[in-house]
């Protein structure tokens, strides 16, 4: 439903729904709560315009609900077509009057347009979810950037889009990883993706994962979580790899490694978290195992060769919601989760609310930054991708222990002075 006062969502009826469901993820992140209640009294953030591409989800309503609470004037569009929550668009809309423009389903025209009409915001700070917010900034809408502070990046694959762009000189204005922020990659990719990914296999296919090959293609911080949470529920875990100290650190923490082409012939499940492209290619799927499942957990779904796998096919039909299932010519049938595209949100809900809780107080701390940075009348920082300043990682990591009610030790002064000396060793 799209409206001239700046909102297209799919049902304003969904609005009381999506308020309770928003609640209850609110009482899992406690750090935004922290942060909230602070940045509501201090105002940081008055009169900073900020426009958002990321999963229209509980979570991102409640960074949402904490930037406004800080003075931000935001708007949302959605940075996946099948990972909206329509009831959350609507809530945001009508209860916490934050303009929303994200319908589940949305075609690519109109993902785009909603990128646009988020953009029509005039922000001085963007906040993505694979950079696709940038990037139209920086392909169709150049009258924006003499404008822009900076931006945040919430994922993998749109760090390594925008660390590209830096190299080529092509990026205009500066971006704050946030993905990188050991209080993000650590917890939300590992732990996060981990449990979500698992979620969403297991709620399209009902499927057991005890005694079955379990293949994981990429073994970073999401194809680590991916892997340690198929291991828990009795899958026999392969790990395929690029890189020689992953596969390295895959073989010494218990799994078997191989090329995908062999693992290909023994997975009854494929899963892909590596940000690159056609990763799960053709020949993969020429000797793949009858009823293999596919999915995907990187940012685009682009991971899977679809169209190769369309043109193995001679029928496709959809048995479960979010599964599709192909027969190739031979009579062999893979089945694809999700279209390809992120299986814990398109079949699942995402990250529980407790990590996601870290991932976007960096995002708020994060802005506030680079909000400080103009109102004090500091530099603004060089066009391209910085860390999240370690102060401030830290101080998620202290607030989160804090709400976990865990203390911990701190140094001495003589422990600060030895850490910080050379001259002291063997006595």
């Amino acid at each position: 439903m799209e409206n001239s006062t700046g909102f297209d969502i799919k049902n304003p009826g969904l609005a009381e729904q999506g308020r309770r469901r928003i609640e209850w993820a609110w009482q899992e992140m406690s750090v935004l709560q922290l942060l909230g209640h602070r940045f509501s009294q201090q105002r940081p953030l008055d009169g900073i315009r900020i426009s958002g591409c990321l999963h229209i989800t509980t979570e991102t309503a409640n960074l949402a609900r904490t930037l406004k609470a800080a003075g931000a004037e935001i708007v949302l569009c959605a940075s996946n077509p099948l990972s909206t929550q329509d009831d959350v668009a609507a809530a945001l809309v009508k209860h916490y009057k934050i303009p929303v423009y994200a319908i589940h389903g949305e075609t690519t025209e109109q993902y785009y347009q909603h990128i646009n009409a988020a953009l029509d915001h005039q922000p001085v700070i963007s906040m993505d979810d694979g950079a696709d917010l940038v990037s139209e900034i920086h392909k169709s809408r150049h009258e924006l950037i003499p404008e822009m502070i900076g931006g945040t990046e919430e994922t993998t694959t749109g760090v390594i889009r925008l660390r590209a762009m830096a190299a080529e000189g092509a990026l205009q204005f500066p971006i704050i990883a946030v993905n990188d922020a050991m209080t993000k990659h650590l917890f939300d990719n590992r732990y996060g993706t981990g449990q979500s990914t698992l979620d969403g296999i297991i709620r399209a296919t009902n499927v057991l994962l005890a005694g079955k090959t379990f293949t994981v293609v990429g073994y970073g911080w999401c194809g680590r979580g991916i892997a340690m949470r198929a291991k828990g529920h009795g899958a026999k875990v392969v790990i395929t790899e690029v890189d020689p100290l992953r596969a390295l650190e895959a073989s010494m923490d218990g799994y078997q490694v191989m090329p995908l082409i062999d693992a290909a012939k023994i997975s009854n499940f494929i899963i892909t978290a590596t940000g690159d492209k056609h990763v799960v290619d053709k020949q993969h799927m020429q000797v793949m195992k009858e009823g293999c499942i596919l999915a995907n957990s990187g940012h685009f779904n682009v991971e899977i060769n679809i169209p190769a796998l369309e043109s193995l096919s001679v029928d496709k039909h959809r048995p479960r919601p979010s599964v599709d299932e192909y027969t190739l010519t031979d009579g062999r049938k893979l089945r694809l989760l999700a279209e390809g595209r992120l299986v814990n949100l398109a079949a699942a809900e995402g990250h529980p609310s407790a990590v996601m809780d870290m991932s976007f107080a960096n995002q708020v701390l994060c802005a506030v930054h680079l909000a400080n940075l103009k109102s004090k009348g500091k530099p603004k920082l060089a066009n391209a991708v910085h860390n999240v300043p370690t102060e401030l990682d830290q101080e998620v990591a202290q607030l989160k222990l804090a709400v976990m009610e865990i203390g911990i030790d701190t140094l001495t002064p003589e422990q600060q002075h030895y850490l910080s000396s050379w001259r002291e060793g063997t006595l």
